[in-house]
């Protein structure tokens, strides 16, 4: 039984774009960039009772972070922005409400297309 949801995001300007979208609890950190192990387990270890996501930039970076947490944290999952955006904090709330509403997350009625 998990104790929520933790969703892991790069920096906070993926937190601010994600926040207003969602309509229920969910602890979401920032990395802040790409980090080592120590500091992700830091960052983590916290919230070990929480179902973790992860939702990383589509680029190099982000790649390097999802492969550190497959190494880490297999459980995690990853939610996948569209290319054609590349960033998170680029990408339509919209857009991300639907990202987040696949993944059975909860999100506000005004950003359902």
């Amino acid at each position: 039984m998990f104790d929520g949801k933790c969703l892991i995001v790069e920096g906070r300007s993926d937190k601010l774009q994600i926040e207003p979208i969602l309509n229920e609890n969910v602890t979401i950190l920032c990395t802040n960039g790409t980090i080592g192990v120590h500091q992700l387990e830091e960052l983590i270890d916290p919230y070990e009772g929480c179902e973790l996501f992860t939702f990383f930039d589509a680029d190099t970076s982000g790649d390097k972070l999802r492969a550190l947490m497959d190494r880490h944290y297999p459980e995690a999952e990853h939610l996948r922005t569209m290319p054609t955006y590349k960033e998170v904090e680029t990408t339509p709330r919209k857009v991300l409400a639907m990202i987040l509403l696949r993944a059975h997350f909860s999100i506000h009625n005004e950003y359902i297309l």
